[in-house]
């Protein structure tokens, strides 16, 4: 759930309940899926439409923060779902149907130490998180400091409240702030400044025949979806089943030691991205959105630092100022936009080195993700073994309560 501003609430009509910090709000169509919150204490009061029922927790007997990490377990969130009405989009959740539930409630202080044991094994895992987004910066203004180019200035921590209209039909917010805080940046490197047109023979894009809705079966031909490209890393699976009546262009099909290059979205930041092709599942096609690079000049270029160079901030730069959005909110890059790109060109045996270096780093970006990932895991499940026990082969609770609404806010208006 999210707070509104004055602004944001002008012209509602209907009638809004108060709801004050410490409160439990639940969204009666989306509570199922985890819709609810407790009010912190950042904030004097809230108010909310009639569509928002609002508790007040009995803290001599629950604590807010238990509760609302119980609310979340599956077992309750199943006893939920299965009674829901409405369409799929919008199942509603009767307030006296959720006020009968049961949750499982251990004495205040077992709670607080259940709680507190949780926070410290989040903490673990946001450290974790924290370390591999700091080393992922460090090598990325590495492999750009290698190249010659200085580490780009930190964005303004500001809103942008006035910029040129005719920029935002190029950039977007992100990329006007860089231009702001980079406009008294001079770049200088000791290596040739090339153009990828330059550096390679062309560009080719692919094909987007009607395709099944699924992916490729081992034994089928398919076309890859942007998303196998538009992260950074290359990922076949995202691809759909091409229908055994329509024929397979085989010169599309994609190679390892491929380069690949998105050439439309709907998100800024992911036009243009370039993605090397380590390996790949046989008999996948590039799609109309997707560029490959033709015949790299090997001699001076080495494939995976072409991939990696189109990423660094001042090829970026470049890219969005491109943009041509007249279709739409669909962000599109031209092939002559992309062969007119230019990055430094060091020796190929520098690129080489500078390429090993930021893999490195990202494996070891990768490996502290994937511990982060675990750590959460574990600390979910150590919450609900905590207030979960096993009985035979069925999940049975501690004592259970009924969640009684607060008599004094109406569970139909608020």
């Amino acid at each position: 759930m999210f707070l509104r501003n004055e602004e944001q609430k002008r012209g509602y009509k209907g009638p809004l309940f108060e709801a004050m910090p410490g409160d439990l709000i639940i969204s009666k169509i989306r509570v199922g899926q985890g819709s609810f919150c407790v009010i912190g204490g950042e904030v004097d009061h809230v108010a909310v439409s009639p569509e928002y029922p609002v508790y007040t927790p009995d803290i001599s007997q629950v604590d807010p923060r238990y509760l609302v990490l119980v609310l979340r377990t599956p077992e309750f969130l199943a006893q939920l779902t299965d009674s829901a009405f409405g369409n799929t989009t919008k199942r509603r959740i009767r307030p006296d149907f959720f006020e009968t539930r049961r949750i499982p409630l251990p004495n205040p202080d077992q709670q607080r130490n259940i709680v507190t044991a949780h926070n410290a094994a989040l903490g673990r895992a946001t450290g974790l998180e924290r370390e591999a987004d700091e080393t992922e910066a460090k090598a990325v203004a590495s492999f750009e400091a290698a190249v010659g180019l200085k580490p780009s200035k930190p964005l303004p921590d500001r809103p942008l409240f006035a910029a040129s209209f005719r920029d935002f039909d190029r950039w977007s917010h992100e990329s006007i702030l860089r231009r702001i805080a980079e406009s008294d940046t001079i770049r200088t490197t000791p290596y040739p400044i090339v153009q990828l047109g330059e550096a390679i023979a062309d560009l080719e894009n692919g094909w987007s025949p009607k395709c099944h809705d699924r992916p490729a079966e081992d034994d089928e031909w398919g076309v890859l979806k942007v998303s196998a490209a538009s992260s950074g890393e290359y990922r076949d699976v995202e691809n759909k089943a091409l229908p055994s009546q329509q024929k397979p262009k085989y010169r599309l099909e994609v190679r390892a030691g491929d380069v690949l290059i998105t050439r439309a979205s709907g998100v800024a930041r992911l036009v243009g991205v370039a993605t090397f092709v380590e390996t790949t599942q046989s008999r996948l096609m590039i799609c109309d959105k997707i560029f490959r690079i033709v015949a790299p000049d090997h001699e001076k270029i080495d494939v995976r630092f072409l991939a990696h160079v189109l990423g660094i901030h001042s090829v970026r730069a470049q890219i969005e100022r491109e943009f041509s959005t007249k279709s739409g909110m669909m962000k599109n890059i031209s092939k002559p936009a992309l062969l007119a790109l230019t990055f430094p060109r060091p020796p190929k045996n520098e690129q080489v080195d500078m390429v090993e270096a930021l893999i490195k780093s990202r494996a070891m970006v990768a490996e502290l993700r994937r511990r982060a990932r675990k750590a959460r895991a574990k600390a979910w499940a150590d919450f609900e073994a905590a207030v979960y026990t096993a009985d035979d082969d069925a999940t049975t609770p501690r004592t259970r309560h009924r969640l009684d609404p607060d008599p004094g806010f109406p569970n139909s208006e608020g």
